[in-house]
């Protein structure tokens, strides 16, 4: 399974309040959410994204609530992956409940710049910059955890069981 987008580049403690504002969490579809995805750190993000784009940032990714909200708006609105140096942990795991991959990759995280084009084998856990010509190791994803993000989530991985 493989990734390959353009680059939006954040910093650090990007939290789940600016992935997706909670003036919008009255609406639990997904496509309602990504129309308001990061607008709070960067009002062209929705107007910019391409399906299977790549966000990339600094540490603490996903901090803040526990909403699944955050993930869901991403994944909605295209990205194909997440690439940080560290994520809270419960933005981690909703990620992977809802099927958007992320990967944990400090070294890819520093290096990777905004705009770049960037590829993500998930099997071997390998990012190319394909701008660059660079690449970093992260951490492969289990085959059960590409399964579920194959599917579109537990939810229906479970339910193709």
């Amino acid at each position: 399974m493989k990734a390959n987008g353009h680059v939006f580049k954040y910093g650090d403690n990007v939290d789940t309040d600016v992935i997706i504002p909670a003036r919008y969490l009255n609406s639990p579809d997904g496509n309602e959410l990504a129309k308001h995805c990061m607008e709070d750190i960067d009002k062209e993000f929705v107007n910019k994204v391409q399906k299977g784009d790549i966000i990339v940032a600094n540490k603490n990714f996903g901090c803040g609530s526990s909403r699944e909200h955050a993930p869901l708006a991403i994944k909605c609105a295209g990205v194909s992956c997440v690439i940080a140096e560290t994520f809270a942990r419960i933005f981690y795991r909703n990620s992977i409940n809802i099927g958007l991959p992320i990967i944990e990759c400090p070294e890819a995280a520093k290096a990777i710049a905004a705009g770049d084009e960037v590829e993500v084998d998930f099997d071997s856990g390998v990012i190319t910059d394909k701008t660059t010509g660079q690449s970093f190791q992260g951490q492969a994803f289990p085959e059960f955890m590409q399964k579920i993000i194959t599917a579109g989530g537990l939810v229906n991985y479970i339910n193709q069981k």
